[in-house]
């Protein structure tokens, strides 16, 4: 059997099959721009394919070394990926420069972080393997611009044929001119390689008479400025001194680049593989290095406790108990995965889990709950009786123990939220009641929340909570 063949044997073993055939049907079947950054959310779409079975499928060809794991920072602004890393240890904290929209951003694994996967040289070589050989627009669609682009063939024509004066290669070392003819509008002279950017207003009476502009690419000191010039001819001198090809670009910042840049469609966040189980699985060396403090504006966290779980020991004994427990924590984690959640930690006989969104959080709850009931009832008694807190809000992605965690007061505040349980019910905080998906959740079960200010030990103001009956 060929290694190939062996890695996709193995790979139908861990992954599900439906999942693990389509990944095996891309990698033989696939053209080179569809094995580059494969943006999972769209394959599981286009084959139909389950989100998290089609993310965890992905994740585990490339413990296999079928797939290289790329996470890239993306400009918010126009989606251009500013830096390629192979581990989120790599993430730097100072600013991403942009040059095409001319900002800085710090990187906020929210939604500006995007997870992909290219096939592996190893594999199958792709073009996007030598990103200096591609041609200029090829290496616009599969280098420079994220998978979170919506990059259709209409609307990639129109830019490349309306909106675009000119562009063109130019080799390492060497010179050009271009020879344009300014409109009356925004014109951007832009070059993915080094990402630099140089800014032309054309405004004013037309001329006759020839501009001149000259720009000098050199990549540790990336070009970025701007120029008031008349509408008329214009001489662009261009000298590449960046040591690798360049490919200078002069854009019309008219409507043509605009909605190409608008076209957005969903991507794999890192938030999201933060908190999806088979990564923190089969990638645990991979997250954070002890120093990194990574922002997430918004993360649901959902505490757990088992009532009463040392007078539990008592009553019915060390054996029993423990089988008890652990057929708790199997139902627990079963469900938080299947939610879209991942399990940060137990600690004794509670969980701590994260989820991208709170009605997924609620959703969980809802069935942990059923879970102990149905526990219970297989057994005959009530021992398994749950308490379970929810909180969302911002947070700070860290390691802690050789662990990723999570540090903040929106933590806190969950832990405390769960404490305030005294029976098989769920504390959810006013903030996660009250979105739209949770409140449409509730309203289909015909479950109304309980409205209570509560005061939580170590929060200096009282808390809006809900408890869900």
């Amino acid at each position: 059997m060929s290694e190939l063949k062996a890695q996709f044997s193995v790979l139908k073993q861990t992954a599900d099959p439906a999942v693990a055939d389509a990944i095996a049907r891309l990698i033989e079947n696939g053209e080179d721009h569809e094995l580059n950054r494969v943006n999972v959310l769209e394959f599981a779409k286009t084959n139909g394919l389950d989100e998290e079975q089609a993310i965890s499928g992905f994740l585990h060809a490339s413990r296999l070394g079928l797939f290289d794991l790329t996470w890239n920072v993306l400009c918010p602004g126009c989606s251009g990926v500013l830096d390629a890393h192979d581990t989120l240890k790599s993430l730097r904290s100072e600013d991403y420069h942009c040059g095409l929209c001319a900002c800085g951003y710090e990187a906020s694994v929210d939604e500006q972080v995007e997870v992909a996967f290219t096939v592996s040289p190893k594999v199958k070589r792709i073009a996007a393997h030598d990103p200096n050989t591609l041609p200029l627009w090829e290496y616009y669609k599969q280098v420079f611009w994220s998978s979170g682009i919506d990059l259709n063939e209409e609307s990639f024509a129109t830019l490349t044929d309306v909106g675009t004066l000119d562009s063109l290669e130019l080799p390492a070392g060497e010179r050009a001119v271009l020879s344009l003819q300014l409109p009356p509008q925004f014109i951007i002279a832009f070059e993915p390689v080094t990402h630099s950017a140089h800014f032309i207003d054309v405004q004013g009476e037309p001329t006759r008479e020839r501009q001149q502009l000259s720009l000098v690419y050199d990549k540790s000191h990336p070009p970025t400025g701007s120029v008031t010039l008349r509408p008329g001819p214009l001489r662009l001198s261009l000298e590449n001194q960046a040591g690798v090809r360049t490919l200078p670009t002069v854009f019309i910042a008219a409507e043509e680049l605009h909605q190409l840049l608008g076209k957005r469609r969903p991507f794999l966040t890192a938030k999201r593989m933060l908190s999806n189980q088979t990564f923190r699985d089969v990638f645990k060396a991979d997250n954070l290095h002890i120093d990194q403090r990574l922002k997430i504006t918004s993360l649901t966290f959902l505490f757990t406790d088992l009532k009463g779980s040392t007078a539990l020991y008592e009553r019915v004994g060390d054996l029993a108990a423990f089988d008890l427990v652990r057929a708790h924590f199997r139902a627990l984690l079963e469900i938080i995965a299947s939610e879209k959640g991942a399990v940060v930690k137990t600690i004794g006989d509670a969980v701590m889990a994260t989820f991208i969104k709170p009605e997924h959080a609620i959703a969980a709850g809802l069935r942990m709950r059923a879970a102990m009931d149905a526990l219970n009832a297989e057994r005959g008694t009530d021992d398994l009786v749950v308490k379970i807190g929810i909180h969302e809000g911002p947070c700070l992605a860290v390691m802690l123990n050789e662990r990723q965690d999570y540090f903040g007061q929106t933590v806190n505040i969950a832990a405390r939220v769960q404490g305030l349980a005294t029976s098989q019910s769920i504390h959810v905080t006013g903030g996660v009641v009250e979105t739209p998906e949770v409140l449409a959740m509730l309203k289909k079960q015909a479950i109304e929340p309980i409205q209570k200010q509560a005061a939580l030990r170590g929060i200096a103001d009282k808390v809006l909570v809900y408890e869900i009956p």
